[in-house]
């Protein structure tokens, strides 16, 4: 198996939503490419971090999905949706009781 050696030039990884955002919306990688002006291989390699979106890429981006580009784009790993929007915090197995007031995870173990 081979690994990615990381470019030093390259700096932190850069990390997006737009996977996420897309099937939201119900869209396909042709349709989100069309509307921004991209081939759909772009959106693809985008998804799975094997890209890198130039500025210009990553304002169309906020532009047609209506938000800021700290929503899309981030230097750290996002966190759950569900975790964001519901401010709970993730359950680690293994890490201890969850902090006094805090909901059980019901999430079910893969």
């Amino acid at each position: 198996m081979t690994s990615k050696k990381k470019d030093p030039r390259s700096g932190s990884p850069l990390y997006n939503r737009v996977a996420v955002l897309r099937a939201e919306r119900g869209l396909s990688r042709q349709e989100l490419a069309d509307a921004i002006g991209v081939n759909y291989q772009t959106i693809g390699y985008l998804e799975r971090g094997d890209y890198q979106a130039s500025l210009e890429l990553a304002f169309r981006l906020t532009e047609f999905f209506k938000l800021p580009l700290s929503a899309i784009f981030s230097r750290e790993p996002f966190r759950p949706m569900s975790e964001a929007l519901y401010q709970t915090p993730a359950v680690v197995p293994g890490r201890g009781a969850r902090p006094k007031g805090a909901a059980k995870d019901l999430r079910p173990r893969v």
